[in-house]
């Protein structure tokens, strides 16, 4: 046992210096190109900064310091970048620096969890790296989110249940890491419901029984605080962007958009998930063929079962897209099960591919997919930084210079809420529930969106909006008057390459037109006024 420690620390630390060499090389890159700043390249980022920012300095939960908005899809990450905010001050590197920790955590229990499999320090940092940029967590940490976060728990999670009866502290940290996953991320509701059933079939009822607690326990008295304070069970963001399955006419719609669309017909899904879930039904095929019971192929290939099957789940109910920080997590556990099983291929590929044909193709497919996302991770991570400098970022000053306490119509709200103190109508629904009805599940907009937006906008007396044109889909209000567009180059990170600016009933348009005029913006950034 002390042997497969110390193969671990070693390979901790030669994995540390890989992984980390590789992360201070993205970020020098991208301070080099906005202006020594260090910038996420995901405007979610800031969302949860924004919100960490209230709850710490004004006692209010919310995306801006004026009301309570559940905009948050990792409360349990923002609450705690919170708590570092009230004790370090309001800083937006924090999160960059808590994945950083994380990270570091994520580093050793990978190391001692492959170390215990291969008892050499070559295949441990090699297994351990593999698993890494399999999983993209460069990107996730330099993204400043709760993916990182998210990762480490699953594999805290599955090191324990690998040590269970190895360890006094495997069962607590077993459950402990159960009870936070489903605050940190609702689509670990999946892997509750997954993982228990699984247990059940092998008879373990009492385990089963636990998960079940300790995963959904929390998630329940969360969904009560918040349907108590804004009439749903789940943040903004889950109601927004989630796919309901409901009785009624649209059923099989719905029925069609879960089954072809999201998994079927789903090329991330194909890019993704589909070569880790065959190299799975290879090795499940083989043991059920050589006539082992039931019980027997479900407890050697427990965790391969469960992440095959959350892997469907989520490509139906959840998302595939997104930097790929929305199935790290599953990745990750794909590697942790399947790499145990090939550790020939480590120890002697040559002999190991002439025997195993099939899994050398399917584990090559996937090494060409950790080579496709390495590419993707450095497109984002060198451009990415500087598409949200350049756009919100840019937005963000400019609000801040002539309107930081102003009423703002907007789509992308993180770094423009973050930076300001503006009253806030984020017209997607994920900082105000008053949207929610329009654009929940995805919806089309239509003319009563667009009139309910012309009345609320007068009648509350907005001055701005800082938008998208094309996510209005044809209904920005009429009495709305284009001032400016903000144009960037090489787009990346950011759903569109241009901003308009809008005034609104209340706001005088050549007052905003000179102050688009005065203002600095980078000079990358192309402004045009509209007359």
């Amino acid at each position: 046992m002390s042997s497969s420690r110390n193969i671990g620390l070693q390979s901790f630390f030669l994995s540390l210096f890989v992984f980390f060499g590789i992360c201070i090389f993205y970020y020098i890159l991208s301070i080099s190109k906005t202006d020594g700043q260090y910038v996420y390249p995901l405007d979610d980022a800031y969302i949860h900064l924004a919100i960490a920012k209230n709850f710490a300095l004004h006692d209010v939960w919310g995306i801006t310091r004026y009301g309570f908005s559940s905009t948050s899809s990792s409360p349990l990450f923002t609450f705690m970048i919170s708590f570092l905010i009230q004790v370090f001050g309001n800083h937006d590197q924090i999160p960059l620096y808590f994945n950083i920790t994380f990270a570091l955590g994520i580093l050793y229990f990978l190391s001692m969890y492959y170390g215990e499999t291969f008892r050499n320090v070559r295949n441990t940092v090699l297994a351990t790296l593999v698993t890494l940029f399999f999983a993209v967590l460069h990107l996730q940490v330099l993204s400043g989110m709760e993916h990182v976060f998210q990762v480490f728990l699953f594999i805290v999670n599955i090191y324990s249940f690998s040590n269970w009866n190895k360890s006094r502290m495997a069962v607590p940290a077993f459950y402990l890491s159960l009870i936070l996953m489903g605050l940190v991320r609702f689509e670990s509701m999946f892997y509750f419901v997954i993982l228990a059933g699984v247990l059940i079939t092998v008879k373990k009822w009492k385990n089963a029984l636990g998960v079940l607690i300790a995963g959904f326990v929390p998630v329940l008295l969360f969904c009560y605080f918040n349907y108590q304070q804004d009439g749903y069970f789940f943040p903004n963001s889950v109601v927004v962007k989630g796919t309901q399955l409901t009785l009624g006419p649209e059923m099989f719609v719905r029925l069609k958009t879960i089954f072809l669309d999201h998994l079927f017909l789903n090329k991330s899904f194909y890019k993704i998930g589909i070569f880790p879930i065959l190299i799975s039904t290879v090795f499940i095929c083989r043991d059920t063929i050589r006539n082992k019971s039931l019980k027997e192929v479900i407890i050697k290939n427990f965790f391969l079962i469960v992440f095959s099957l959350l892997m469907i789940c989520h490509a139906m109910f959840a998302d595939l897209k997104g930097m790929f920080r929305y199935e790290a997590y599953i990745l990750t556990g794909f590697c942790m099960a399947i790499i145990p099983r090939i550790s020939a291929l480590f120890s002697d590929y040559k002999s190991y591919i002439k025997g195993e044909k099939l899994i050398t193709i399917l584990v090559i497919m996937n090494i060409l997919l950790l080579f496709y996302k390495s590419w993707f991770a450095d497109r984002i991570l060198e451009n990415g930084g500087k598409n949200i400098y350049e756009q919100q970022i840019q937005s963000a000053r400019f609000l801040h210079t002539y309107y930081n306490t102003s009423k703002v119509v907007a789509n992308d709200i993180g770094a423009i809420s973050y930076y300001t103190d503006i009253h806030l109508l984020d017209i997607v629904g994920l900082g105000s529930v008053e949207m929610i009805p329009f654009t929940a599940d995805k919806r089309n907009l239509d003319e009563e969106f667009e009139n309910f937006l012309i009345q609320y906008t007068t009648n509350n007396k907005y001055e701005i909006a800082v938008i998208y044109d094309e996510w209005f889909q044809g209904h920005i209000p009429r009495n709305w008057k284009k001032i400016a567009v903000l144009k960037i180059k090489n787009m990346i990170a950011v759903s569109k390459d241009e901003v308009s600016i809008y005034a609104l009933e209340q706001t005088n348009p050549e007052t905003l037109r000179r102050n688009i005029r005065d203002f600095k913006w980078n000079k990358n950034v192309e402004v045009r006024i509209v007359d």
